[in-house]
């Protein structure tokens, strides 16, 4: 695995380098030696956060973990990221042509599906061109986290939500 570590407001000393690479490096066993692995390590103010995002062809493996400690938190992200890859193994790598970066083990192995994703409701709704601006007034008038709507600038259907500190984000398709 080939680690690309980064640090905001932190300096990235070896020795945190060193235990973001003992640690994420145990799920070496699940991927390819060229299989990049880009790790960001944040503070702000007693948080110590760290976030892992793995591509791999055709879906991407993320996580991140937040505690008063960056060792902690980096003990956790790996056994997220380790839950994740065995309770959703045959969902991403169904994706997959030959299953990308992952190791042949790993494809052949069998991992109990001990909680299979279910869609319990399904909705449909009107959607009606508006303002990104607009469409965040209309989420918080019905007290969603986020809201789907067709950008009236793009005429492409776009996701607005809510970040934390009362600030908004806008996912947009890429063409």
């Amino acid at each position: 695995m080939k680690f690309v570590i980064l640090g905001k407001n932190i300096e990235v000393t070896e020795g945190l380098k060193n235990a973001v690479e003992e640690k994420i490096g145990k799920l070496e066993k699940y991927f390819t030696e060229d299989t990049e692995v880009h790790v960001t390590l944040s503070v702000e103010k007693d948080r110590q956060k760290i976030e892992v995002t793995i591509p791999v062809k055709g879906s991407i493996i993320r996580s991140e973990q937040v505690s008063n400690d960056m060792y902690v938190s980096i003990d956790l992200v790996e056994e997220i990221i380790e839950r994740q890859l065995k309770k959703y193994k045959t969902k991403i790598t169904d994706k997959q042509q030959e299953g990308g970066y992952f190791k042949k083990e790993y494809l052949e192995k069998d991992f109990m599906d001990d909680e299979e994703i279910k869609i319990i409701r399904s909705k449909k709704f009107d959607i009606k061109p508006m303002y990104p601006e607009d469409a965040c007034v209309q989420m918080e008038l019905l007290g969603h986290s986020f809201y789907v709507f067709c950008n009236a600038e793009t005429d492409q259907v776009n996701v607005v939500y809510k970040r934390k500190g009362n600030t908004y984000g806008l996912i947009e398709p890429e063409i």
